[in-house]
């Protein structure tokens, strides 16, 4: 009877959880984050007392075991009961402690969409190796990407947009070999894109869309196997589109408008069936629109208005498989716009601008 008394209150102790309180130097290293902190509405600080880090702390979770702090997910867009009650989104002000490097087994650090973050990245972060998760998107962050970003060989999300970050992108991203998720858009970055940009063969998003990016694309982005969306609008980009990128199985949604490229559109980019999204407008692109469009051609948004495209709409063009939005309007292009299912949506403004176009929806040849 003692033995089986034992047994049974060792498998009661085996499943019920103990709570593994935190280290009281990572409880510290948080109470600095949030004194650097000021959020004045929602309150989600409160919950921040207590010797216990890793029980009840708004946005903060432990290791099970270890009781070290694995995440900081603070988000001022969020469907929690708090936003919801308040009904509003969320302002903080203030800037992003040095002393939140102390935590160093955080995987996870989120403080997104908080408008008035203000300050420069800790240039210690670099040293937080476990790192998988860096999303500091939707704030006043100024300064640049710590140098040796390149260090947090284990992120997978890096996301930086919609700030103030200016200075180029360091050469050491490109050694990020695990990152699939790199959103840097809506700064200031200038620079060119590093040569081997190519290396990042994980990625899956590219969006380095309203910043200051000048050079051309290198031509090592054609070895990311995994890309399936590249966004380099709205930049300064000069040069010509790589013909690899259209060579390439997985790329779907390809955004190079608003910039200063030149030079023929690759046949490879609208002869590449996979190819759904693809936005070259306003830039100085010339020459003719290859004649390379199939029954398999299937454009969700195909834009090349505002170059300097000539000579005829390829006919081909009318034996795409479906084509939602098409704008070819502000080139030089000229003759009978073809007839067919694909062109049956479309109105005026599609071809508006042009020198010599005829034909539906336009006036008759």
């Amino acid at each position: 009877m003692a033995s089986s008394f034992f047994f049974t209150t060792l498998l009661l102790l085996a499943v019920i959880p103990a709570v593994i309180p935190c280290p009281p130097s990572e409880r510290a290293a948080l109470l600095a984050f949030k004194a650097a902190l000021t959020e004045p509405y929602l309150g989600i600080f409160n919950s921040w007392t207590g010797t216990n880090c890793c029980q009840g702390w708004y946005g903060v979770a432990c290791h099970p075991t270890s009781g070290h702090v694995t995440d900081i997910n603070l988000r001022g867009e969020s469907q929690d009961p708090i936003f919801q009650k308040l009904g509003r989104s969320g302002y903080m002000t203030g800037k992003l402690s040095p002393e939140v490097c102390n935590l160093g087994n955080l995987t996870t650090l989120v403080v997104a969409d908080w408008k008035a973050i203000a300050g420069e990245i800790p240039a210690c972060i670099t040293s937080l190796f476990s790192l998988q998760i860096l999303d500091l998107t939707g704030n006043q962050i100024a300064g640049k990407i710590p140098t040796d970003i390149g260090n947090l060989q284990n992120i997978v999300v890096l996301s930086l947009s919609d700030n103030k970050i200016s200075r180029e992108i360091p050469s050491s991203l490109v050694n990020l070999v695990r990152l699939m998720h790199l959103d840097l858009s809506n700064n200031q970055l200038a620079g060119e894109l590093p040569y081997n940009f190519g290396k990042l063969t994980m990625l899956s998003r590219v969006l380095l869309s309203g910043n200051q990016l000048t050079g051309s694309i290198p031509k090592s982005v054609a070895k990311m196997n995994r890309l399936a969306d590249l966004d380099i609008s709205s930049n300064r980009l000069t040069g010509l589109i790589p013909t690899e990128l259209g060579k390439m199985k997985v790329l779907s949604t390809l955004k190079l408008d608003c910039n200063s490229m030149m030079g023929q559109v690759p046949s490879t980019l609208l002869s590449n069936t996979g190819m759904g999204i693809l936005n070259l407008s306003r830039n100085g692109f010339s020459g003719t629109i290859p004649d390379v469009f199939c029954a398999n051609s299937y454009f969700m948004v195909l834009d090349l208005s505002f170059n300097n495209l000539s000579g005829r709409i390829p006919n081909s063009l009318s034996a795409s498989k479906f084509m939602g939005h098409l704008d070819l309007s502000y080139n030089h292009l000229c003759g009978t716009i073809p007839i067919g299912t694909p062109f049956d949506h479309l109105d005026a403004a599609s071809f508006s601008n042009n020198d010599c176009l005829c034909g539906n929806p336009l006036k008759a040849c």
